[in-house]
């Protein structure tokens, strides 16, 4: 594995925390690239940890870098990884997600921190980022060494992608989706490779799929669909584009939605009680209703933070709206 060594985050370095370049291995034998942010400040005493990751299709050098640093300012050891397939981490073919390997990826960053000197292994938390929001509580619901869990503009990716923005698509259209997926793996098979395409899959005004190798375009419509507009703004400029984050260049394998068709995201998430779970989300966000969804099914102890004003993608970077200071008193009061 090649690992860059230059700083070539979307955000300033700190210089209140020492930064590490680290791999480690997931239970499937893939070999994960991650970020470690430690508190310059720290006494070598054991401290609590946190492992980070998401948005769905972004790379740890965008907002789950961010979130790792600037929760390390604040005392914790963590650790920012890209998952399986994607970014720096190995695994191939490339650009493939999994809801069961990449909520795995969360359970093989509690064992790595868990080996580090200055971590308490029992005072380990996980949070994750939009998309990856799911693979964190999934892992909570069977790793109990994950003492608690947030999230952030979350998305549950396998509801998202078998049926679509607030559960929109018809029976007809999941089906139609469905068969897409199954025909794209005969043209794989034939060509001996696996094309990108859409992880949500759109249909077009006269009930077409529509098909395409970016998730995001290289430029704005006229009069853009906020959403896309929100999404745009963040991957495709200065601001959040990075080289190897998928949602910036290009797009997931086009049958990647099918083990999500197949595999619900936490559907034992009353076994995360008695641990807590903290979930934000942005007033205005399009996604608002994932939090408050899991929130009305998760057992005690459980919270919704709705953050005034913010849509879903200015959590991911947007510092006067991100609550760190919540977030910090939930992992410090948790992971004690």
């Amino acid at each position: 594995m090649k690992l860059t060594r230059e700083w070539d985050k979307t955000f300033p370095r700190s210089e209140k925390v020492d930064h590490q370049k680290v791999t480690f291995k997931n239970r499937y034998g893939i070999t994960l690239a991650g970020d470690l942010y430690l508190p310059k400040n720290r006494t070598g005493q054991r401290l609590p940890a946190l492992a980070v990751s998401g948005p769905f299709g972004a790379v740890k050098e965008q907002s789950s870098g961010l979130y790792a640093q600037a929760m390390a300012e604040r005392g914790f050891v963590t650790l920012a990884f890209d998952p399986s397939y994607t970014g720096e981490s190995s695994g191939e073919p490339r650009n493939v997600a999994s809801p069961d390997i990449n909520t795995e990826d969360f359970s093989a960053a509690v064992d790595y921190l868990g080996l580090q000197a200055s971590v308490d292994r029992k005072r380990i938390g996980a949070l994750g980022i939009c998309g990856f929001s799911g693979m964190a509580l999934t892992a909570a619901t069977s790793d109990s060494r994950i003492r608690a869990v947030a999230t952030v503009s979350m998305y549950d990716m396998s509801r998202s992608i078998s049926r679509s923005h607030k559960d929109s698509y018809t029976k007809e259209q999941r089906r139609q989706v469905i068969d897409y997926i199954s025909q794209q793996r005969w043209a794989d098979a034939e060509n001996g490779n696996y094309s990108p395409g859409f992880h949500e899959v759109p249909f077009d005004e006269k009930g077409n799929i529509v098909k395409g190798q970016r998730i995001l375009p290289e430029s704005l419509p006229e009069n853009p669909n906020p959403v896309l507009a929100a999404f745009f703004n963040y991957y495709k400029t200065p601001r959040g584009f990075h080289p190897r984050g998928i949602n910036s260049t290009t797009a997931w394998t086009a049958t990647t939605p099918m083990s999500f068709f197949s595999f619900p995201m936490y559907a034992n998430i009353e076994m995360i009680s008695p641990r807590p779970i903290l979930l934000v989300a942005g007033e205005n966000a399009h996604s608002r209703y994932y939090s408050e969804d899991v929130h009305e099914m998760a057992s005690e102890p459980k919270e919704l933070v709705i953050v005034p004003g913010a849509d879903h993608v200015d959590l991911y970077d947007k510092m006067d709206k991100i609550p760190f200071n919540k977030l910090t008193e939930f992992f410090a009061k948790n992971l004690k």
